[in-house]
């Protein structure tokens, strides 16, 4: 947990012995469950600190002033949402994981973390974005490695309050993704407020692109599951 303690205090977001220890513990229990579901292909603690644990916490550089709730779409093995609620213990977290293994994961890692306010929902954004208990209702919205831009945009977006926003860590090529996206986040009451390049400890360089909520988000979206979509993103 080196790294991960050097890297997170050069930041500006030092870790008590606790959360490190939180940390570790997350660690030891995704590769003990990786051996039952296929949560990650990253087993190796270095890569696991720097990979998963330092590109979720990068999102706390941009959240601006610390956010109440926050929900994180696609959670998977919980990344970006549980490393930010380690590091904020009074957020409010929703994890959205439809694939019932991954859901149960989360909650087992949750309460073996002793983590208050965390929420799960075995469901798909479509349905967590229609939901009158969670749209428009959250500070922030997460989604990380769930799918291109202007997916995340429908996804994230009609989640987020408006003053809220939705951030999306990305690879280092992003121009062509953010332009192809710009119909949808306008479309969906946003707008692109930034595309910030990061690096991370021998990891191939990263974008967070941080979408603004500045208007509420039309009823046609997200569509139902079952229904065809409204018109072309």
């Amino acid at each position: 947990m080196d790294e991960l303690i050097r890297t997170t205090a050069a930041w500006g977001l030092s870790l008590t012995p606790a959360q490190i220890s939180q940390f570790a513990a997350y660690a030891a229990e995704l590769r003990a469950w990786n051996e039952r579901i296929n949560l990650t292909a990253i087993t190796d603690e270095r890569e696991i600190v720097t990979r998963h644990f330092l590109d979720s916490l990068r999102l706390a550089l941009s959240w601006g002033d610390s956010p109440e709730s926050l929900v994180d779409i696609g959670s998977g093995a919980g990344f970006p949402g549980l490393p930010l609620k380690i590091l904020r213990p009074q957020l409010r977290l929703t994890l959205v994981e439809s694939v019932g293994k991954k859901a149960a994961f989360l909650k087992h890692l949750s309460s073996l973390l002793g983590l208050d306010e965390v929420v799960v929902l075995t469901a798909r954004a479509e349905q967590v974005g229609r939901d009158p208990q969670h749209r428009e209702q959250y500070d922030v919205a997460t989604a990380r490695a769930v799918a291109e831009l202007r997916v995340l945009a429908e996804y994230c977006l009609p989640l987020c309050r408006v003053g809220g926003r939705a951030l999306a860590p990305k690879g280092a090529q992003i121009d062509d993704e953010v332009q192809r996206a710009q119909r949808a986040v306008e479309l969906l009451g946003g707008r692109i407020a930034a595309v910030e390049p990061g690096d991370l400890p021998g990891v191939e360089p990263r974008t967070l692109v941080g979408l603004g909520k500045i208007g509420p988000n039309p009823p046609p979206y997200p569509p139902p599951v079952s229904a065809p979509h409204p018109s072309p993103l």
